[in-house]
């Protein structure tokens, strides 16, 4: 891939010998995750590719289609409306963040005890290695946590066009109504920014398409409920994560042939693992490309993860937009009425999380719940203690983890994971 797509990366002003070395670290630690597993679906092998072409033809199409005058919109977070962006004909890309990478440049900026991810958002612009960044007419920042909120000051200083919205914190009238007004304010900038017109149709079909991902998700999501598991948690990772990057009707086609192959593999009573093996929920923060560190680690222990209750997970899918209305003020009603029902643990209090932790669970006929957390992620870190008393009070055996992006606590990890899993592997199943 490197080769053939030089050209392109010179022109986006990517810094070569950094991206190269980049490429040849996320492509080995792709190959020794990924390629090892046995006997994986073979509607894996679509996703295989767009890894392998994740900053190259992606990328390339992202380009041509800005050269055809379409916008592309890069942003961080499931609370930008994909909905909307299509309505202008955009195109919505995720951005890079999950992995350790120009950290001390990032620290030069930041303080050291910032979350990995906004280091890593910083480090990825800084070393000038993110081709979604140099191809994006437009980056969205969204004031979810505080780290983020002062994090985008400095940040607009390092992208050509930041746009930053602002979110509700609780779940009230007042706030729902700053989501609207928010949303209201970015569809304004979006016509602003691709020169048209938000349409009742437009918008209608925008949320068709996003819907359309969304039920996708959700077969993949319930197959994982059978034992045995047809599919890895890594691979289901996987599918989550380009969720955000891949083309929208073809990631859809993609996803809903793995989930015919594995609702086949169901009915033949065909699994990734052998029938039994721990099952095993994974809540609290996203894990973005590449961050595949916990759930590599939980499978190598002899569990399987499936579940993941995180905004790369669940979140993505749980709900759809209703297509009810004949107006844009109805139909932004619903996409407002959509995201509202998000409960990050931005939110205070968060009682909808704790519930859905441990339906999930239930759901998915898991023996326990890993709640990760990255370190100096505060909405979520203390929000751990209230999901393990939760999960405790329901009998849910719970393993509350903090970490970051780099390798240097996978030891540390693995005997923590491997206890647990031992401990839930012995107790009665559900």
């Amino acid at each position: 891939m490197s080769e053939s797509y030089r050209e392109m990366w010179s022109q986006l002003g990517l810094n070569l010998e950094a991206h190269d070395a980049l490429l040849s670290v996320l492509g080995g630690a792709y190959g020794d995750i990924y390629l090892k597993q046995t006997n994986r679906p073979s509607a894996m092998g679509y996703f295989d590719f767009v890894m392998t072409e994740v900053h190259g033809l992606r990328v390339k199409e992202l380009n041509d289609a800005r050269a055809a005058g379409r916008k592309v919109v890069g942003s961080f977070c499931v609370f930008v409306p994909e909905e909307l962006i299509l309505a202008v004909d955009g195109i919505s890309v995720g951005l890079c963040a999950g992995a350790e990478f120009a950290f001390d440049k990032a620290e030069a900026i930041l303080p050291r005890n910032t979350c990995a991810l906004i280091k890593s958002a910083f480090g990825f612009s800084l070393g000038k290695v993110c081709p979604y960044m140099e191809s994006s007419d437009l980056i969205v920042g969204e004031n979810t946590c505080d780290g983020k909120k002062k994090a985008y000051e400095e940040f607009g200083k390092l992208v050509k066009n930041l746009y930053v919205m602002d979110l509700p914190q609780t779940k009230s009238e007042p706030a729902k109504a700053l989501l609207k007004a928010e949303y209201q304010r970015f569809a304004r900038a979006l016509e602003e920014l691709a020169g048209k017109k938000i349409t009742a149709e437009s918008l209608k079909a925008g949320i068709r398409t996003v819907n359309a991902k969304r039920r996708a998700l959700r077969r993949l999501a319930q197959a994982r409920q059978a034992d045995p598991a047809p599919v890895s948690g890594l691979d289901a990772l996987l599918v989550n994560q380009l969720f955000f990057f891949d083309d929208p009707a073809r990631f859809t086609d993609s996803v809903n042939k793995l989930a015919d192959e594995l609702e086949a593999r169901t009915k033949q009573g065909q699994g990734v693992f052998p029938k039994g093996r721990p099952r095993v929920v994974v809540s609290g923060c996203p894990m973005a490309i590449p961050n595949w560190k916990l759930p590599m680690v939980i499978e190598s222990a002899g569990a399987v993860v499936v579940g993941e209750e995180s905004c790369v997970g669940e979140r993505g899918s749980r709900w759809m937009t209703s297509e009810a209305g004949d107006s844009f003020e109805e139909l932004l009603v619903n996409v407002v009425d959509r995201y509202f029902n998000i409960d990050c643990a931005i939110f205070t209090p968060n009682p909808s999380r704790l519930d859905q932790v441990k339906k999930m669970a239930w759901d998915n006929k898991a023996q326990g719940v890993i709640h990760y957390g990255l370190q100096f992620c505060q909405p979520y870190q203390i929000e751990s203690g209230n999901v393990a008393r939760e999960l405790e009070k329901a009998g849910i055996p719970v393993l509350t983890l903090e970490t970051d992006y780099s390798q240097e606590d996978v030891g540390q990890l693995k005997t923590r994971v491997e206890a647990f899993v031992e401990m839930i592997g012995k107790g009665e199943k559900r």
